[in-house]
């Protein structure tokens, strides 16, 4: 498999690196010499060019790779480049962009007839998982699958939890409303089984249906946390006011934001939301009081300076906010934030790293995440008609170490797996496990030639 990145930015080295661990062929084009030497401790092809140049393409191979990806700061160039790329022979493009419209279901048609095959905007797809962490306040992580039909919860665990000390095999029997399919503990990551145990300050990763949220509150001790209601944003910057623009109705929001005239840009994009925008730096304990901070359910900075974002949750913690949320960019930090009790952590680059790398998943893959807390990964397999796993029930299916199935949705309803499911063929099944093991596991949901099939 060969992947040619254009643009050697926060999201194209991210995502270089990650081929690079897979062992992926991968060249990373881009007109910055010194962004591109800092990938020289990693097995990653440079080539210094202008990424839209047809004959830098060519030279790096476009007519023979599987996919073009566009992650360049200017929306134009990636667009320019996968069209190229494409006509070039490239078998799939992928383009960042910065325009909302873009997205629209129907310009699908209009961007593959320029030879773009999957558009990514990193800031709204970082807007998701914002709101998603902001529905329920004693929550770290939620993700839906299939429009919620299967809900992925990832919940810090206190000495009020109920499920402390007991393996796993007594709570989340077959007819149990949930699964729990990770577990971080300290630095360590677990893909679990039936004889480990939760502790006091796991983070552990719950798979269950919309009607049980309500019973896993309770069993992890987290009623007594309030509903978030009032959300003061602090940075003003796109991930903000697509965040803004996507709050709940019930949901009130301020956004707190330095610069005069970027409060100005915020007034126009924002008109017609029920959104206040307050001109001030929100490191200002004044300020805060002055705008409710005691009031508020839920602090989100979104600044573009990690440290800063790290250190204003802290103090809005100190100040009685139990949700906080922070944008850190820098990989380095994660693991500080996440000791230091920071709550929901976003990094753009690993959601819009995940959502590419799904496209080199040679199974149907409907959606990928890479869990960047737990290092694990998740991801939603389509299982083929004839596929390994539609031959035998999960316990009989052989699954490597540090791979689980926590569920699948049939028909539209989601369904808890356990040993004696059967996966059906079209059934959206989910799958945990530790980084880069999902390539052990793809193979198992593809369609098997009649050649194969012998064999199993």
């Amino acid at each position: 498999m060969k992947i040619i990145i254009a643009g050697a930015g926060a999201v194209g080295t991210h995502l270089a690196k990650l081929l690079s661990r897979e062992k992926i062929d991968c060249t990373l084009i881009d007109d910055d010499e010194e962004r591109l030497a800092g990938l020289g401790d990693y097995d990653v092809m440079t080539y210094h060019a202008q990424p839209t140049s047809i004959q830098a393409l060519k030279d790096a191979g476009v007519d023979g790779a599987d996919l073009l990806v566009g992650v360049t700061p200017e929306e134009s160039a990636n667009i320019t480049c996968c069209t190229l790329g494409h006509a070039l022979g490239a078998r799939k493009t992928v383009a960042r962009i910065d325009n909302y419209e873009y997205l629209s279901v129907q310009h699908t048609e209009l961007f593959r007839k320029l030879g773009i095959d999957s558009l990514i905007y990193p800031e709204v797809l970082a807007a998701q998982d914002i709101i998603n962490g902001l529905k329920q306040s004693w929550v770290r992580q939620r993700w839906d699958v299939h429009n919620g039909a299967l809900i992925l919860l990832g919940i810090k665990l206190r000495k009020t939890a109920e499920i402390l000390n007991q393996p796993l095999k007594d709570l989340c029997g077959p007819d149990d409303p949930y699964h729990i399919v990770a577990i971080k503990r300290g630095g360590e990551t677990i893909i679990p089984g039936g004889l480990d145990q939760l502790s006091e300050n796991d983070l552990a990763y719950f798979m269950t249906t919309p009607d049980y949220i309500p019973y896993i509150r309770k069993i992890v001790g987290k009623e007594h946390y309030a509903d978030v209601q009032n959300v003061i944003i602090m940075g003003g910057g796109k991930t903000a006011v697509r965040a803004a623009l996507t709050m709940p109705d019930y949901m009130n929001v301020k956004i707190i934001e330095r610069d005069a005239a970027r409060c100005e840009k915020l007034n126009e994009l924002l008109s017609g939301q029920d959104t206040m925008v307050i001109h001030g730096d929100g490191r200002d304990l004044g300020l805060l009081e002055e705008e409710g901070i005691r009031n508020t359910q839920a602090f989100v900075a979104l600044t573009g300076n990690a440290e800063t974002n790290i250190l204003t949750c802290l103090t809005a913690k100190k100040l009685g906010i139990r949700k906080t949320v922070a944008m850190v960019e820098n990989l380095d930090y994660v693991e500080m934030a996440e000791s230091l009790d920071i709550g929901t952590i976003i990094n753009k680059k690993t959601v819009a790293a995940s959502h590419i790398f799904q496209m080199l998943m040679k199974a149907d893959v409907r959606n990928m995440r890479q869990l960047m807390l737990v290092d694990a990964d998740v991801a939603e397999f389509i299982a083929a008609e004839g596929s390994r796993v539609t031959r035998k029930p999960v316990k009989d299916l052989g699954l490597p170490s540090g791979v689980a199935i926590g569920g699948l949705v049939r028909d539209g309803k989601g369904i808890l797996v356990n040993g004696n499911t059967q996966i059906n063929a079209g059934d959206s099944v989910m799958v945990f496990c530790h980084e880069h093991q999902l390539s052990k596991i793809e193979k198992s949901f593809k369609k098997i030639s009649p050649l194969n099939a012998f064999k199993l």
